[in-house]
């Protein structure tokens, strides 16, 4: 439970996964189940730092005892204290560090998948990677920041490889969208060109309604914004937090969608459109339809 133990431990799995990675589609297994752990120990560490309890499972109360200095009292040994695994570490992060890290817990999937695949099954997807490598090393980068962690001493030997996965993600995706805009401006062409002004407007008006509205506590919300294909309206749905009563409610977009030209991104792929703002709601409209948790209260 110690952030410099959980920080040296990640940097020793993320060297053994880089060099699985270069050796091949052979090792390739190994390559994406240890920089899965590299990820999972790094995200703890963060916590840990914060305190060590962040790190533990909240019903095991003996794990509790001991992540608190308590551990006297603790019917079961430190060895076998029960800590969180990579989903949970990553969502406890990502709630305090929404801006700083581009992994959402959509892109991390992959990531999950593969790593229990390899420990569970000895299988995963050999079509997802690189995708899950780079994934990994998006996710560490701000991390490394966070904890004060010199990158050339994280990264080691395989600097220059972690910098050409990055460089080519970043390319692949630039190339994705823009394939993505111009088959989204070809079916906007195709089913308006012939539509007078007036007539194309009015048409527009009826197929890029809003999406049905529902619940907004810590739930989806949908807010207008102009399709970057085609220009007409388009919607983007995310989710509202709190972090701070003093900053207000927080939207977090997580998907575009646009009726006219079936223009759809998500996640990274957003761009500059995943920009987290503040909206124009109250505290008290944000909880409206909160419920109290029955099982939360059971437990206690």
């Amino acid at each position: 439970m110690q952030p410099e133990q959980l920080k040296t431990s990640s940097q020793r799995w993320m060297t053994a996964a880089l060099a699985a990675f270069s050796q091949g589609p052979e090792s390739h297994d190994f390559a994406v189940h240890h920089a899965g752990i590299a990820a999972e120990h790094l995200l703890k560490a963060y916590l840990a730092a914060l305190h060590p309890a962040l790190i533990v499972e909240a019903k095991d109360f003996d794990s509790l005892l001991h992540a608190t200095g308590h551990g006297v009292h603790a019917s079961a040994p430190a060895s076998r204290a029960k800590t969180i695994g990579l989903v949970e570490a990553h969502a406890r992060v990502h709630k305090i560090l929404r801006k700083q890290i581009p992994i959402d817990q959509r892109a991390l999937a992959p990531v999950a998948n593969a790593r229990n695949g390899v420990a569970h099954s000895g299988i995963h997807d050999v079509a997802e990677v690189q995708t899950v490598f780079t994934t990994c090393l998006r996710l560490i980068d701000p991390l490394l920041t966070e904890l004060e962690v010199d990158p050339k001493t994280y990264w080691g030997s395989y600097e220059q490889l972690h910098d050409m996965l990055i460089a080519k993600q970043v390319e692949e995706a630039r190339i994705q969208m823009e394939s993505m805009l111009a088959k989204a401006r070809a079916i906007f062409q195709q089913r308006y060109s012939h539509l007078a002004p007036k007539e194309r407007e009015v048409v527009l008006a009826a197929v890029t309604q809003p999406p049905q509205p529902q619940s907004l506590y810590n739930r989806e919300h949908a807010e207008e914004q102009a399709c970057p294909a085609c220009g007409s309206r388009g919607w983007l749905t995310g989710d509202t937090y709190v972090l701070h009563s003093d900053e207000g409610v927080i939207y977090a977009p997580h998907t575009f969608a646009c009726s006219a030209c079936d223009l759809h991104l998500e996640g990274s792929g957003l761009g500059d459109l995943a920009e987290e703002v503040p909206i124009d709601m109250t505290l008290d409209e944000y909880y409206a339809d909160w419920e109290p948790d029955e099982d939360l209260y059971r437990d206690r």
